[in-house]
């Protein structure tokens, strides 16, 4: 049987804390997505939509967690609201 998602792993570290504090914690988890996710990160990069690399790489990731989450959680209600703008949404993003 063919594989039908993608797994990733993160590894979350705290650098340097606002209020000065000190940093340290750490999180690492995996996950999988339907997306081959450094495809879409050189795509995102080479189209050039922010100012940086940085921020382009921070949006394409948050956005590939949480819709994955939206699609694997489809039918809760607290998506019922913003399902169809996130679907608008990447709809518009895809034709850039």
């Amino acid at each position: 049987m063919e594989k039908r998602n993608n797994r990733y792993h993160i590894d979350l570290k705290e650098l340097e804390l606002k209020d000065g504090s000190i940093a340290g914690k750490n999180l690492s988890f995996e996950f999988e997505n339907h997306d081959d996710l450094f495809k879409i990160f050189y795509l995102i990069k080479t189209k050039n939509l922010f100012e940086d690399e940085k921020t382009s790489l921070e949006f394409i990731l948050g956005l590939k967690l949480f819709t994955e989450v939206l699609i694997k959680n489809k039918n809760h209600p607290l998506f019922e609201d913003l399902s169809p703008a996130i679907s608008e949404f990447m709809k518009k993003l895809k034709s850039y």
